[in-house]
């Protein structure tokens, strides 16, 4: 296999010392990068930290992806220093790294967080059942209560949803989509026993929220805190809408069936909120419902497209190559672009194109050619040239991307 070509990096790193104050100011550093496409942001923090500075302060605990400790804004984005590679970045573009937005900063890269939980707590992040259980509630993962969370459930509460949202910066008592978004696992969970309360408290701060999608944009667990928000809100007017009307109205009127779980379109959504039940406060909750993204028990299936990788030519026979796939990926209204590694196994006339994500957490693997495997930070993980499990805990093999070839290009199929 041919070895990787180095490239030398810039790396602006923002300082701040609190016993000094001030503004703070940023620090060049120039690094050479062996393989950018297996080096993450926070490798190249850590060998500035040994090789040049060793007061660049940044927080990191688990480096998969999982802990939420090393959010921080990279050349102008939020995310965590673990997951984003080198290679995500522009070829050549320097790197410019700072504390992530509307936190105070302790120092460099270091924010306190203690804003960020205070208002995670004001939005009563707890369960507190209705009744005692004796057994252990069986929740189906097809039920519709499961799928309307989805992967909201999988919030790390790293605060780039918040670091990203202007709103943040003009309301101080906007709760923040990291906390709108646990409320409304919550709040779509019927044997919860906070339901009047939660909602009381989360309703305020969603009128907030300008649905400008940056917290969507930037979260690395994709979850759509946007949609969280409009959910609460529509939950709200058929919450309203639903209440039960006093005796003697009652008994001269008909009352209207619930609405169904299923998605609302737009037209019946429209004819459902627009009974005047709620009046001025009505029309401001439409405008945000209508111009967020479909709220359902389940998402739409993404479309299957087939994307370029590379050059067949430029893809060495007997190696494994990692090929960097950039494309835009469309979900309701919403389009962001992705960049996700590649790993291509070209063995003679055969190829398997691997999905580069660890099975386990979804770090990313990389392929040693000293050991002959894959190996991922996961808790010791390992693969063979197949994909097959090896080591630790994977609990299937790497999954594989269908492929074909024209014209010298390599394309793989997403979804």
């Amino acid at each position: 296999m041919s070895e990787p070509q180095g490239t030398t990096r810039t790396v602006r790193v923002f300082r701040f010392d609190p016993e000094k104050g001030g503004e703070g100011h940023f620090d060049t550093f120039r690094l050479d990068i062996p393989d950018e496409s297996t080096t993450t942001i926070l490798d190249v923090l850590l060998r500035i930290q040994k090789e040049q500075d060793p007061t660049v302060a940044f927080r990191y605990a688990c480096r998969v992806n999982m802990c939420g400790s090393c959010g921080m804004v990279i050349n102008g984005r939020e995310g965590l220093a673990c997951k984003t590679n080198v290679s995500h970045l522009p070829e050549g573009q320097e790197v410019t790294l700072r504390p992530l937005n509307h936190f105070p900063i302790i120092k460099d890269l270091v924010v306190d967080m203690t804003p960020f939980f205070k208002k995670y707590e004001a939005t009563l992040p707890f369960y507190d059942p209705k009744m005692e259980y004796a057994e252990p509630v069986k929740i189906r993962p097809d039920s519709p209560e499961r799928q309307d969370i989805g992967m909201a459930t999988e919030c790390i509460s790293c605060g780039c949803c918040v670091s990203s949202c202007t709103m943040c910066n003009y309301h101080d008592d906007y709760a923040g989509p990291a906390s709108l978004n646990r409320a409304f696992t919550l709040l779509a969970d019927s044997r919860d026993g906070l339901f009047e309360a939660r909602l009381s408290r989360a309703l305020d701060s969603c009128y907030n929220c300008r649905t400008e999608f940056n917290c969507t944009e930037v979260c690395p667990k994709e979850i759509s805190a946007t949609r969280a928000i409009k959910y609460i809100q529509r939950l709200a007017l058929k919450h309203r809408q639903a209440a039960p009307r006093p005796a003697a109205e009652a008994a001269s009127l008909t009352p209207a069936p619930l609405p169904p779980r299923s998605p609302l379109d737009r037209r019946a959504f429209l004819r459902q909120a627009g009974i005047g039940v709620l009046g001025v406060g009505a029309a401001l909750a439409l405008g945000g419902v209508v111009t967020g993204t479909t709220i359902g028990p389940a998402l739409e299936a993404r479309p299957k497209m087939w994307i370029p990788a590379a050059r067949l030519s430029e893809l060495p026979v007997g190696a494994i190559s990692t090929v960097m796939l950039r494309y835009d990926v469309k979900s309701g209204i919403y389009t962001q672009p992705t960049t996700k590694p590649l790993l291509v196994s070209r063995s003679g006339s055969e190829i398997v194109c691997f999905n580069a994500s660890c099975t386990h957490l979804g770090c990313i693997v990389r392929w040693d050619e000293q050991t002959g495997r894959f190996l991922c930070a996961c808790h010791g993980g390992a693969f063979d040239r197949a994909g097959n499990v090896l080591a630790g805990p994977p609990p299937r093999p790497l999954d594989r991307y269908p492929f074909k070839v024209e014209a010298d290009t390599l394309l793989v199929e997403v979804g």
